[in-house]
């Protein structure tokens, strides 16, 4: 997904403040993100990000809790937290 594959730069590579949302097809500012890691593959110090507008938020933090992932949902421009459990 888009969104943290090239956090802080825009399309053409250049410097952005702007995070989109990392649902396919969105291109809204990002406001969340979605804090996840598949613990079949990874231990609790492997976090994936992927980032979130308001709209969509709701949705990706459904779609991982629906496979049991261990997911947790910060304000974009909150502290990072570390591990999940």
């Amino acid at each position: 997904m888009s969104g943290l594959a090239s956090w802080g730069l825009g399309s053409a590579g250049q410097s952005s403040d702007v995070v989109e949302c990392s649902r396919a097809g969105c291109r809204v500012d990002a406001a969340w993100r979605v804090e996840w890691r598949n613990p079949r593959i990874h231990g609790p110090e492997r976090v994936k990000t992927w980032t979130a507008c308001d709209e969509h938020v709701g949705f990706l933090r459904d779609f991982l809790a629906g496979r049991d992932f261990p997911v947790r949902v910060a304000a974009i421009d909150a502290p990072v937290a570390g591990a999940i459990a």
